[in-house]
C-alpha cells in the first residue's frame, strides 16, 4: 500500500523515481480504507531532506499511511522557503483537536544548549503533552529523544569528549521485542551528536526498558513499558550521503573533525551503507506492531 503525501511535496517526485508507491490525497480519498495517521514534527534544518528520509521508511509497509507535517510556530526555519512551510506544514494549534495513530519527533542541531534555552522549548513541551494524550505511539529521534527523556523522566544530557560520528555496531539486549524482529545479531546505527543522555539515569529508571546498546555509542534504543514512547538515540533515518555532507560541511568550515567511523570504504569517500535494512525494519516494525495493531479503528 502507498504512502499518502501531497503531489507537489518535493519528496513525492524523489520517491516516485525510486519506485516507491506514493499516492496523492485525491486518489487516496477514493479508496475504501482508513489510512494510518502519522504526524511528523520536523525540527531538522534540512526540512526537505528529512521529509524524504522519513517518508521513504514509512512507505515500506502494506498499510496506507497519511502524513501530516508539523512545525513549531514559535521558530521560523532559515534553511527552507517560507512557501514550503506554509504549503506543507501545520502548527500544533492546527491539529490540537485531532488524534494520530503515530508521531515522529526528529532531532535538532541545538544539543549544546540547555533545553530550556531552546527558542521553541515551551512549544515542544506542549507537543510532548499532546502526544501523550492524542497519539498511540511516538518515536523520538536523537536530540528529540534526549529532550523527551529530560521532560518526562528528568534525565539530563551530558557533553561527550568528542563528537559521536559514524556508523556503530549495535546489539539487542532483550529477546523477542517486536521492534527488533528480523534484526541481525549485530546491526548498524548512524550517530552524529555531541551529547548523550545520562546512561546511568536511564538504566536506573524503572519506567524505561533498554532494547539495544552499542559498545562504543552507548544505549541505542529504548522505550517505555507501555510502548507509547520509543527513543532512537541515533539517526537510522539518515540516507547514504547524510554523514558525508556533514563531514564535508565541517571540513569546509575549517573545523577539526575525524572521518565518520565505519562509514567510508577504506581511504576513499565511497560510502558503505550498512544500516539500510536496520532502518527499514525499525520503522516497519514500529508501524505494524506498535501502531497499526493497537490503534483504535475510530480515532
Amino acid at each position: 500500500m502507498p504512502i499518502i503525501i501531497p503531489k507537489d511535496l518535493p519528496a513525492y517526485k524523489i520517491l516516485n523515481k525510486e519506485k516507491i508507491f506514493v499516492m496523492d490525497k485525491d486518489r487516496a480519498g477514493k479508496q475504501d480504507i482508513r489510512p494510518i495517521e502519522i504526524a511528523i514534527v520536523n525540527l531538522m534544518p534540512t526540512k526537505e531532506e528529512t521529509e524524504t528520509q522519513l517518508v521513504r521508511l514509512l512507505s515500506n509497509s502494506p498499510l496506507q499511511v497519511n502524513i501530516t507535517f508539523i512545525q513549531t510556530a514559535t521558530y521560523k526555519p532559515t534553511h527552507v522557503s517560507g512557501d514550503h512551510m506554509e504549503r506543507f506544514y501545520r502548527s500544533l494549534a492546527d491539529v490540537k483537536n485531532q488524534k494520530f495513530d503515530g508521531m515522529i519527533i526528529t532531532g535538532a542541531p541545538v544539543e549544546n544548549m540547555p533545553f530550556e534555552q531552546v527558542d521553541y522549548w515551551k512549544e515542544l513541551v506542549e507537543i510532548f503533552d499532546f502526544a501523550d494524550k492524542n497519539v498511540t505511539s511516538t518515536i523520538y529521534i536523537c536530540w528529540g529523544a534526549q529532550a523527551a527523556l529530560y521532560y518526562h523522566f528528568g534525565i539530563d544530557k551530558k557533553p561527550l569528549p568528542q563528537k559521536m560520528f559514524g556508523i556503530f555496531p549495535t546489539k539487542a539486549v532483550v529477546e523477542h521485542d517486536m521492534l527488533l524482529k528480523g534484526m541481525d545479531d549485530v546491526f548498524y546505527v548512524p550517530n552524529s551528536r555531541h551529547t548523550e543522555a545520562d546512561q546511568r539515569a536511564i538504566e536506573e529508571c524503572e519506567k524505561l526498558k533498554i532494547l539495544a546498546r552499542s559498545d562504543e555509542a552507548g544505549i541505542a534504543i529504548l522505550k517505555t513499558h507501555d510502548n507509547k514512547k520509543f527513543f532512537f538515540m541515533g539517526h537510522s533515518e539518515y540516507d547514504r550521503f547524510t554523514l558525508k555532507k556533514e563531514y564535508e560541511r565541517d571540513i569546509n568550515k575549517g573545523l577539526k573533525i575525524d572521518k565518520p567511523k565505519n562509514y567510508f570504504i577504506g581511504d576513499s569517500l565511497e560510502v558503505n551503507m550498512s544500516w539500510r535494512s536496520t532502518a527499514n525494519l525499525l520503522f516497519y516494525n514500529w508501524l505494524n506492531y506498535y501502531v497499526y495493531q493497537v490503534t483504535p479503528f475510530v480515532l
